[in-house]
């Protein structure tokens, strides 16, 4: 059985967090330039809102997604009216992006928790404005326990998430692979990714140091 709103919700109400954005995290993030004029970014999965904060003090205005109102609300009350807070899931609701779209579409780390990476990722790219670039950022599986794979990336599902872009980069830092994919898929032979949410929200801790994912339970979004 999926875990639901409810679940994802609730894990954040008996405390489970992100776990912190790291420096190295920021420095990548600092290598795609300053966001032009009257930029926008689209933070997926954006929990407690401290990644939507760090994107709004570079000048862009931050649309933040999660699927958890306490992660939200948290949120608000931490960094106030750094973003515009959107409670939805992105496989399932719509909602209206800005009419030219996003500069920045960030997911940290949703991509393992996505029951159809494809389709949400091509839903996404097609929110982006053109030049725009989605942000990919994930535990590596080599990097990860065994008993916490499901919130890793391997190898093979990142070359999935990279084929076929017209550009892509990766680099690597604190057992986070960080990719950035721009341009349209040229085709539709990238393997197919599906994946089942994991059952349950407390299967989602990852322990080590260094790691930048979240430390006990992410969001979707």
């Amino acid at each position: 059985m999926s875990t639901t709103r409810e679940d994802w919700d609730r894990s954040y109400a008996d405390g489970r967090r992100y776990s912190p954005l790291r420096d190295a995290e920021r420095t990548l993030l600092d290598l795609l330039g300053p966001p032009p004029d009257g930029g926008r970014a689209l933070d997926v999965g954006c929990g407690t809102g401290e990644l939507a904060a760090h994107l709004s003090s570079t000048g862009y205005a931050v649309d933040a997604v999660d699927w958890s109102e306490t992660a939200l609300a948290e949120a608000g009350a931490r960094y106030g009216e750094t973003a515009r807070r959107l409670h939805l899931d992105v496989e399932s609701d719509d909602w209206t992006p800005p009419n030219d779209g996003y500069g920045l579409i960030t997911l940290r780390p949703v991509v393992p928790f996505l029951t159809s990476r494809d389709r949400t990722l091509r839903a996404l790219g097609r929110r982006l404005r053109h030049g725009g670039a989605l942000v990919v950022i994930t535990p590596l599986a080599a990097d990860t326990p065994a008993e916490r794979r499901g919130v890793a990336l391997d190898e093979d599902e990142i070359a999935a998430l990279r084929h076929g872009r017209s550009s892509t980069e990766r680099h690597d830092a604190d057992g986070l692979a960080f990719l950035v994919l721009r341009g349209p898929r040229q085709d539709d032979t990238a393997p197919r990714t599906t994946k089942a949410r994991l059952s349950s929200p407390d299967d989602v801790g990852i322990p080590g140091k260094g790691c930048g994912g979240r430390s006990s339970t992410p969001s979707p979004g």
